[in-house]
């Protein structure tokens, strides 16, 4: 169940310097370090012990492994030893390779690599077997605390290791990962983008090779020289091919790092070369350009220094940029700022943060392929007003991402297909409804829905307003989202999350006709029949006088009331205080009660007896409610059932409920008028 988000304005990035502290304490990493100091004992992490549930959610671990301090490993350890490189990550026994090709690209910018791994620390006489870590989540940077026990099998470690087997920063920046996730084995799988944007707060670009643009050698030159993190990877074509190694030494569905592109002088003339990286340390390209190829005979001494070319079977290889784009499939790039790799100026860009949810049954309404429900997806409002220097457009770039779904695969949870539509604004506020999209074209969208935890995209549009949807694919998936708007220029972006308000006629006052109704008479023979001389009537007897009224109603299939409505209406209606209804009371509530169904009704649209709880909020509104997605999601966790129906009785309780706190914020002259969700949500 996600997280129900209430913040409606958007928020600026967030700051590294002000990384926040995430131990269960409390306490900051300089004060667990000092406390540990000051009790003479080495930290032991509470919130990821030492255990099989740190390693494994969904198996046992298959050998028996023994968490080691590195102390207890190697006789001199070293937290960096000559300098954090990229030969200092070498893979292990789990599906990280992802994460390791990120680490590895990290190890080329000094800056990004000093944030996330905080240089200040070591083995030496100040250790108290803990260190911190610092990571990007969601417009946040936190601070992650480890203690230094790592899982080990006969005396080597089994995780990440570092070509030196004293070094350990590699080692423990992977286990705090793995905390950060949950445990280990969360991060089998997964996208070298996803952990080079956790270590940057940076922005993703991903593009196809065999698609890619004419410059594309131009575009991964300047992301290199603008210190951005750069991965490749080569596609599969089914789950037997993962990890296949081909004739030229590459492997399949593994994440590789680019660590550098230069061109090299070769028989007269200029030869464009990438250099890659394979985290597991070993298993290099045997093509042309190879460690070992012919080709480097023909290169000078000093050529050979200054693109450090070793034939070393250290998994770092160089290659034809040509032979590159014949071999590999995809490359993603994390850029540290958000200019166009294709542009070759730099701007200062604006950035805003929304954080939201898809709740099931309320906000979580599927791409535009499901339009009865799409409608009812968050909708954020983008104004953008100047154009980009010289330009005709104004440029932004979109960025979604569904938070926490890596830390939540130990319940099941699988990364969702996600996206987004971009709408031209009709020009006034408020959600839009279902019709608007009905008739409307999008003027953007994401390039696809999919399974990624950040879908990204670069646009240019006319200067105006415009409403941006963020949907997953299928309708009724819940996950709480960040959406990121990065725009050259200064864009205003606001939530279309409507303001709470209450709109009710006046309340009759019924006053008496010289000549009853033919209902009238129905019901105050009934009432009479029921009340005896008092003629009032307690809950029990409403309930049978409304469920014997309402069921000569043809227009109207339902269950019968319940005792709890009755006594819901009896606690709105009764002005004496005494707990019952008088007869002019209940006429007052007849007239609401016509209102309600007929407005029922309306949004029954199959005449089943029951509302899709996505038409809540038209049906809401038209009553007089207008609620925000907050208060939204909250009524339809409570009204409604598994199938998203919500059944009579149930709105009826719902209108009673809202009603009720109308007048106590009518009474109160309460400013906020989100109190109503004290009510509503028990």
């Amino acid at each position: 169940m996600p997280y129900l988000y209430r913040e409606l304005k958007p928020r600026p990035p967030a700051l590294p310097a002000a990384a926040r502290a995430t131990h269960s304490s409390g306490k900051t990493y300089k004060e667990l370090k000092q406390e540990c100091l000051r009790r003479g004992v080495l930290f032991e992490d509470p919130d990821f012990p030492a255990c099989n549930s740190s390693l494994f959610f969904s198996e046992k671990p298959p050998i028996p492994f023994i968490w080691k301090r590195p102390t207890d490993i190697v006789k001199d350890p070293k937290f960096i030893l000559g300098g954090a490189t990229r030969t200092d990550i070498c893979q292990g026994d789990l599906g990280d390779c992802w994460l390791l090709a990120a680490i590895a690209s990290l190890t080329l910018n000094e800056k990004t690599l000093a944030r996330v791994v905080p240089l200040d620390q070591n083995f030496g006489p100040d250790y108290a077997g803990i260190f911190h870590f610092q990571f990007w989540q969601h417009n946040e940077w936190l601070d992650v605390v480890i203690d230094d026990r790592l899982p080990t099998f006969k005396g080597r470690l089994v995780f990440l290791h570092s070509a030196e087997h004293n070094e350990f920063w590699s080692a423990l920046l992977e286990k705090a990962y793995a905390k950060l996730n949950g445990s280990y084995e969360a991060l089998k799988g997964g996208s070298t983008i996803e952990a080079m944007e956790d270590f940057t707060g940076g922005v993703a670009e991903m593009y196809e090779v065999k698609k890619a643009p004419d410059n594309f050698y131009e575009i991964l030159e300047k992301a290199m020289k603008r210190r951005s993190m750069v991965g490749c990877s080569i596609d599969t074509n089914s789950a037997a091919e993962s990890e296949a190694k081909t004739p030229f030494g590459l492997i399949k569905g593994h994440a590789y790092s680019v660590t550098g592109i230069d061109e090299v002088s070769y028989w007269g003339r200029q030869v464009q070369l990438i250099r890659i990286r394979n985290p597991w340390g070993q298993v290099e390209w045997n093509g042309p350009w190879s460690d070992n190829s012919p080709e480097w005979r023909s290169v000078t001494p000093s050529d050979q220094r200054r693109l450090s070319q070793a034939a070393l079977d250290d998994g770092e290889f160089w290659m034809k940029f040509e032979d590159f784009k014949v071999h590999f499939d995809k490359v993603e790039i994390c850029n540290l700022t958000p200019d166009a790799l294709e542009d070759s100026s730099a701007h200062k860009w604006e950035v805003t943060i929304h954080q939201g949810s898809w709740v099931r049954g309320s906000t979580a309404g599927g791409c535009r392929n499901f339009l009865e429900t799409f409608w009812t997806n968050p909708q954020i409002k983008l104004h953008l007003t100047e154009k980009d220097d010289g330009q005709d457009d104004c440029t932004f770039i979109a960025a979604l991402m569904q938070k926490d779904r890596r830390k939540l695969k130990k319940l099941g949870a699988e990364m969702l297909t996600i996206g987004y539509s971009i709408y031209e604004s009709p020009g006034r506020d408020g959600h839009l409804s279902k019709d608007f999209f009905r008739y409307h074209p999008s003027k953007a969208r994401s390039k696809t829905y999919i399974n990624l935890r950040e879908v990204s995209n670069r646009f240019k549009l006319p200067p105006g307003d415009y409403v941006l949807v963020p949907t997953t694919f299928e309708p009724h998936q819940e996950a709480d989202f960040c959406l990121r708007i990065f725009s050259e220029k200064k864009a205003i972006t606001e939530d279309l999350d409507e303001n709470v308000a209450i709109d009710l006629p006046e309340p009759l006052n019924p006053t008496p006709s010289p000549q009853e109704t033919e209902e009238e008479k129905q019901f105050r023979a009934l009432f009479e029949q029921i009340s005896g001389k008092d003629m009032e009537i307690d809950a029990e007897e409403l309930e049978y006088v409304l469920n014997a009224v309402l069921k000569k109603t043809k227009n109207i299939k339902f269950q019968n009331l319940s005792l709890i409505s009755c006594r819901n209406i009896i606690s709105l209606m009764d002005t004496s205080g005494n707990g019952k209804l008088e007869f002019s009371e209940f006429q007052v509530f007849w007239e609401k009660m016509k209102k309600w169904i007929n407005i029922f009704l309306q949004f029954d649209f199959d005449k089943s007896g029951s509302m899709s709880s996505y038409e809540l909020r038209s049906a809401l509104k038209a009553a007089g409610y207008q609620l925000n997605n907050y208060l939204l999601q909250l009524i339809v966790l409570r009204y409604s059932d598994e199938q998203f129906q919500i059944e009579f009785d149930d709105f009826l309780n719902c209108l009673i409920r809202l009603e009720n706190a109308s007048r106590v914020f009518q009474a109160l002259s309460v400013k906020n008028k989100e109190f109503i969700n004290l009510n509503i949500g028990e």
